[in-house]
C-alpha cells in the first residue's frame, strides 16, 4: 500500500494556501468603478508601462472603442467583423452619442473584472480535463483488452480520483456565470436576446434555443453525473476484482468501458462547445471537440507518465520498467502529433477561405496574444516532435519528465489561448491571479490524486492480464 509522505502533503497544501491568497488578491486588485480604470490608467501611462491594466492594450484603444461599439460590451475581441454587419442597424441615437471615453472606460473595466474569474476557469478547466482525459485513457485499456498497461491502472485510477472534486467546481464556476457573478460567458447577457434592446445581438439570439442558461446547465450536469458514474462503477469493479475467484468484475468493466467511450466522445464534444467555444459565441469550428480531446488526452497521458515515474523513484511499482515508460511516452509523441495536425487543419482551412466571421478568431489571437499563441504551438508541437522522436529517448524517465513539463505548459497555454481573447481581450497579461488558480488547483490536483493513491493496492491482483504486464517488453 502506498502511503502519502508528510513532504508531499505539506508541498501540496502551501501551494493551495499561496494559490488562495493569489485568488483573493486577484479579485481586490480588479477595479471596481470606471474611476478606479482611469487611475490605473494614468499610473501605468506614468510609469514604466507594464502595469496591468494598460500593458497589453496601450496604443489599441481605438481598435478596442470600435468592438465595443460593435456591441460586445464585455469582450474585447468577439468577432469585430460579424458584429459590425450586424449591429449596425440596431444602433439607438443614446448609444451612438455616449461618450466615447467613457464608453472605453467602461469596457476596460469589464475586462479587467473578468480577469481573475477566466484565470479561475482556465486553472480549474485545465485540471478538470486532465482527469477526465485520464478516465478516457483508462477505458480505453479496459474495452482495447491492452495487456501492457494493467499495472499502471492504479495510477490511472488515483488521476482520476480528482474528477468528482473537479466537477463540483466547474459547476460552481458555470453557476456563478450563469447567476451573473461574473460575465465570461458573453451570451449569457439578456440584453443579447431582447430586440427591444440597443445590445440586441441578431446571431446569439438565433442561437438562444440551444445557448440558453437553463439547457446549458441541465447538459453541464448530465455530463458531470455521467462522466463521474462511470468513474464510481468502474473503480468498484477493479477493487472487487482483486478478490473475485473468476472474471465477473473485469467482464463487467469491460462492457461498462467500451459503453462509456460512446457517451464519452459524444459529450466530450458537445462540452468542449458549451464550455470553451461557446466564449466566441459568432464563431465556431467543426473540430474543436476533437481539438480539445487531443490536448486533453496528451495532457492525461503526461500526468500518467509523472506520477508513475514518481512512485517509481520512491521504491513502489517495482515491476513498471522503461518498456511501460517507453509506451506512455510514445501516446504522448502521438497524441502532439495529433494534436498539431487538428491545430493546423482548423487554421489553415480558416486562413484559405478567409472569411471575415471566422478570420476573426485567429486574427485576436495574433495581434494581441502572440507570445502565448506562437510559445503553444512550439511547446506543444516543436518540443515534442524534437524530445520524444527519438526511441531511446522514450526509455530516459528524466527525459520524459522534462517533455512531459514543457507539453503539460503548453496546454495551459492552449487553454489560455482559447478562454482570454474572448474574455478579457487586450487587457491580459499572467501575473498573480493566474499564477495564483494555477498554484492552488495544482496543490489540490496533487492532494487528492496522492491521497486516493492510498486508498489501494498500486497493483492490481486478479486482472487476466496482470502477467502479461509485468513481464512486458518492448
Amino acid at each position: 500500500m502506498y502511503t502519502l509522505p508528510n513532504k508531499l502533503k505539506v508541498f501540496a497544501l502551501v501551494f493551495m494556501v499561496l494559490g488562495a491568497v493569489g485568488i483573493v488578491a486577484g479579485f481586490l486588485s480588479a477595479p471596481k468603478t470606471t474611476e478606479d480604470v482611469a487611475a490605473m490608467m494614468a499610473d501605468a501611462h506614468h510609469g514604466d508601462g507594464h502595469g496591468d491594466a494598460e500593458a497589453h492594450h496601450g496604443d489599441g484603444h481605438g481598435e478596442v472603442e470600435a468592438t465595443h461599439h460593435s456591441g460586445e460590451s464585455h469582450h474585447g475581441t468577439e468577432s469585430h467583423a460579424a458584429s459590425e454587419d450586424h449591429h449596425g442597424e440596431e444602433m439607438t441615437h443614446e448609444h451612438a452619442q455616449a461618450d466615447p471615453h467613457q464608453e472605453h472606460l467602461e469596457h476596460v473595466m469589464h475586462q479587467l473584472q473578468n480577469r481573475p474569474w477566466s484565470a479561475l476557469y482556465i486553472a480549474s478547466f485545465f485540471f478538470f480535463m486532465i482527469a477526465l482525459g485520464a478516465l478516457a485513457f483508462y477505458a480505453i485499456q479496459y474495452a482495447a483488452q491492452a495487456g501492457w498497461s494493467p499495472i499502471l491502472f492504479r495510477v490511472m485510477e488515483g488521476i482520476t480520483g480528482y474528477l468528482p472534486v473537479a466537477s463540483v467546481l466547474v459547476f460552481i464556476l458555470l453557476l456563478a456565470s450563469a447567476f451573473h457573478f461574473n460575465h465570461i460567458f458573453h451570451w449569457m447577457d439578456p440584453e443579447l436576446v431582447n430586440p427591444e434592446s440597443a445590445h440586441y445581438d441578431k446571431i446569439i439570439a438565433g442561437k438562444s434555443g440551444y445557448l440558453n442558461v437553463p439547457f446549458f446547465l441541465i447538459r453541464a450536469l448530465f455530463f458531470l453525473l455521467g462522466w463521474n458514474a462511470y468513474r464510481w462503477l468502474s473503480r468498484k469493479y477493479s477493487l472487487a476484482d482483486d478478490t473475485a475467484e473468476d472474471q465477473s468484475f473485469f467482464k463487467k468493466n469491460f462492457k461498462l468501458s467500451a459503453g462509456f467511450l460512446v457517451f464519452f466522445i459524444v459529450t466530450e464534444s458537445i462540452m468542449s462547445w458549451d464550455w470553451i467555444m461557446s466564449f466566441d459565441p459568432h464563431w465556431f469550428s467543426t473540430l474543436f471537440g476533437w481539438y480539445v480531446f487531443a490536448g486533453m488526452m496528451v495532457c492525461a497521458i503526461t500526468v500518467i507518465a509523472l506520477v508513475t515515474i514518481y512512485l517509481k523513484s520512491q521504491g513502489y511499482l517495482e515491476e513498471v520498467n522503461d518498456s511501460h515508460i517507453h509506451d506512455l511516452a510514445k501516446f504522448m509523441f502521438g497524441f502532439s502529433i495529433f494534436w498539431t495536425y487538428l491545430w493546423f487543419s482548423q487554421f489553415m482551412l480558416i486562413w484559405y477561405a478567409d472569411i471575415p466571421e471566422e478570420v476573426t478568431y485567429f486574427v485576436t489571437r495574433i495581434e494581441q496574444y502572440k507570445l502565448p499563441f506562437f510559445g503553444m504551438i512550439a511547446m506543444n508541437f516543436v518540443f515534442p516532435l524534437l524530445l520524444l522522436m527519438n526511441s531511446d529517448y522514450k526509455r530516459v524517465n528524466w527525459f520524459v519528465v522534462m517533455a512531459g513539463i514543457v507539453i503539460l505548459a503548453g496546454h495551459y497555454l492552449d487553454v489560455f489561448n482559447m478562454v482570454m481573447p474572448a474574455t478579457v481581450g487586450e487587457s491580459w497579461t499572467i501575473g498573480v491571479p493566474e499564477l495564483g488558480a494555477l498554484m492552488f488547483f495544482f496543490g489540490l490536483f496533487i492532494y487528492v490524486v496522492f491521497t486516493t493513491l492510498t486508498k489501494a493496492p498500486l497493483v492490481p491482483k486478479n486482472n487476466p492480464f496482470i502477467k502479461e504486464s509485468k513481464h512486458f517488453h518492448y
